[in-house]
């Protein structure tokens, strides 16, 4: 399935419209993880282990969306969208969210 930021693919018809889908996942930070992450934060650089765990959950909602998609029969979802955001100070909530298309 082809997932892209644009509302337009270049070479390529849309022939259906099918609708807005999205997947989202919500993951908790890990309190050992915070503990290195502060270390870390304090000596410089950058946090790999918190890069994994937003690497999986962005990876995790795209997944979803593109199973919605496929669900309704999309080959494609156009306009996608990636939004992070914290819930409770201590989980990060990631939604992945386009529109569904037919393309030839």
């Amino acid at each position: 399935m082809l997932l892209t930021t644009t509302n337009q693919i270049e070479g390529k018809t849309i022939t259906r419209y099918y609708g807005i889908v999205s997947g989202e996942t919500i993951i908790g930070a890990n309190v050992f993880r915070d503990i290195f992450a502060s270390i870390r934060d304090i000596v410089g650089g950058r946090s790999g282990s918190y890069e994994e765990v937003l690497r999986k959950a962005k990876d995790t909602a795209l997944r979803e969306m593109q199973e919605q998609a496929a669900s309704l029969g999309a080959n494609a979802v156009i306009g996608v969208d990636l939004d992070y955001e914290t819930v409770n100070g201590s989980m990060l909530m990631v939604t992945a969210c386009g529109t569904a298309v037919s393309i030839a």
